[in-house]
């Protein structure tokens, strides 16, 4: 399965490569890093199984919400806007392989940087709380697989 976040500011969509993506600001430790100061060290999981992908905030300061609603877990759907604290994605999700990355944008430590102009059963259940805050622009790294 083809799935990948587009930024809705613009910039290069993030793929989504792995079953469990780690998604936050601690470079060391997450999958996907946002380089924003409002974005939680360790901010929510990304599930991607059986062609579907599934969401499940960690506790973050600032929130993700799915279609600006605040959820703890929950579905993602293709064309959902998924954001972690104020940085915002469209879900795209099909049937393939993901796109090939360039090797010219690949760093030392398999570390990829993006600028942005921008499971379980209890992954099935969504809970929905009131909006945090907002972040502006930031860099985006993703480890390679």
């Amino acid at each position: 399965m083809r799935a990948q976040l587009v930024p809705l500011r613009g910039g290069r969509p993030i793929q989504i490569l792995r079953d469990v993506t780690l998604v936050g600001r601690q470079d060391d430790l997450c999958d996907v890093c946002i380089d924003q100061s409002s974005i939680s060290k360790l901010h929510c999981l990304i599930v991607r199984t059986d062609g579907l992908l599934f969401i499940r905030d960690l506790g973050s300061t600032n929130g993700t919400k799915v279609n600006g609603q605040r959820v703890i877990r929950g579905a993602l759907l293709p064309g959902d806007e998924l954001a972690f604290a104020g940085e915002k994605f469209r879900v795209e999700m099909g049937p393939g392989e993901p796109d090939a990355e360039p090797a010219s944008d690949v760093h030392a430590a398999h570390t990829e940087v993006i600028e942005l102009g921008q499971a379980p059963d209890e992954y099935f259940a969504s809970e929905r709380d009131e909006p945090v805050a907002s972040a502006s622009d930031s860099d985006v790294r993703m480890l390679d697989e």
